[in-house]
């Protein structure tokens, strides 16, 4: 899989959730604070990312750096999905299921984030076990990852886009 230059891209952010988290050490409780945020261009790129800080900004910061070195390219036909997928990550599991122009994005918090920052207008998920916003994101991005184009099947089995569709 080839990397995605991040630097190239207009990249727009968001933070998907903040939490705070305690280390109990010695001297007491040691706070930090963990952070899921999502990056995408709005036109089939999105990646996200985690970041571990002890004040909220740098949390942030190191959540957005670490979701520009995990973009994956998202197929779109015309609005939607090429096809029905599930993705799943630990206990999440997220369905999504391509949807008519002017259906909307039909999705839960974080998979609405994922879906938005990908550029898909028009798609109905269903978020299926945790709901944990880690496992929910990267279950939604691993069935991002799976999805392939009628172009991309032929190729695989060295047939024409028309025999593929029937």
């Amino acid at each position: 899989m080839n990397r995605i230059d991040a630097s190239t891209l207009d990249l727009k952010e968001r933070v998907v959730s903040i939490n705070r988290v305690a280390k109990t050490v010695k001297g007491g409780r040691n706070m930090r604070f963990s952070t899921v945020v999502v990056v995408g261009d709005a036109n089939g790129i999105v990646g996200a990312g985690m970041g571990k800080a002890a004040e909220i900004p740098e949390a942030i910061r190191k959540g957005v750096e670490d979701a520009k070195k995990h973009l994956i390219k998202v197929p779109i036909v015309n609005t939607t999905i090429p096809h029905e997928v599930q993705g799943e990550f630990g206990a999440g599991s997220v369905l999504m299921m391509p949807a008519k122009e002017g259906t909307g994005v039909i999705a839960g918090g974080p998979v609405r984030a994922v879906m938005e920052l990908a550029g898909v207008q028009d798609i109905r998920t269903k978020s299926l076990g945790s709901s944990n916003p880690r496992n929910v994101i990267n279950a939604t991005m691993s069935g991002l990852a799976s999805l392939k184009t009628a172009e991309d099947v032929a190729g695989l089995r060295g047939k024409s886009i028309e025999e593929i569709l029937g």
